[in-house]
């Protein structure tokens, strides 16, 4: 009882919250993009699946997050393989799936990739949640779990948003791209050199936003033109 009326738990617990409030617009539209393509009901399923283990995975992080932001080219790997997921969201959407295994398959590889991709994305963010929790576990996973409802909600709404205006898919793919392109420059080993919010980390985050679009595109056309040929 004393650590819920402690006027310090509850100051740590609303600073996590309003932490993941701030940063869940990136995750929420790569979770959108992955599950777009499923039926609404395999939709529901890695949405919510691929929020909590996306969730329990960040409590993970956060507790070495010191320990695995110190490590050399790290990020490096991380914004790379950050910029193949979004080309693969983007041209992956246009798939059809068939029934029985490739439907489980296909939503197994959505929460798979929500998954990794979220792994990616936290990597700097989780040391602001740890420096809120302060060591405390009960703080740092009760406001990880009040952000799940988050997460969730405003990935539901961004399918809907991408079924109805395709162009927010496209924008979505450039968004992990942009965010790729920072991960990359932000390594320990780079940042030296590319220090942040300097030009040249800004003209990396672009560039990996047009990568990720350009290639995506790309590889949509030829998949247009087999079936066309076809």
């Amino acid at each position: 009882m004393e650590l819920l009326s402690s006027q310090a738990f509850w100051i740590g617990l609303a600073q996590i919250i309003w932490i993941n409030i701030i940063l869940s617009g990136d995750n929420a539209v790569v979770i959108a993009l992955a599950a777009r393509s499923l039926e609404p009901r395999q939709q529901k399923l890695a949405i919510f699946w691929g929020t909590a283990a996306a969730v329990v995975l960040r409590v993970v992080l956060t507790v070495v997050a010191v320990k695995l932001m110190a490590l050399p080219w790290l990020q490096l790997v991380g914004g790379i393989l950050l910029l193949w997921i979004g080309v693969q969201l983007l041209n992956d959407g246009d798939d059809e799936e068939d029934e029985g295994e490739n439907k489980q398959s296909g939503l197994m590889a959505a929460i798979r990739t929500i998954l990794v991709a979220d792994l990616v994305m936290s990597l700097d963010n989780v040391i602001g949640v740890a420096a809120a929790a302060n060591g405390d576990m009960v703080l740092l996973v009760l406001g990880l779990a009040i952000a799940i409802p988050i997460v969730i909600f405003g990935s539901t709404l961004m399918i809907k948003v991408m079924t109805r205006y395709p162009v927010i898919v496209t924008l979505g793919a450039a968004l992990i791209g942009w965010v790729g392109g920072e991960t990359i420059v932000s390594d320990k080993m780079l940042e030296p050199i590319v220090p942040h919010h300097s030009v040249g980390f800004y003209a990396a985050a672009a560039l990996g936003a047009v990568l990720v679009v350009a290639t995506g595109k790309y590889l949509q056309s030829r998949k247009t033109s087999k079936v066309a040929a076809a």
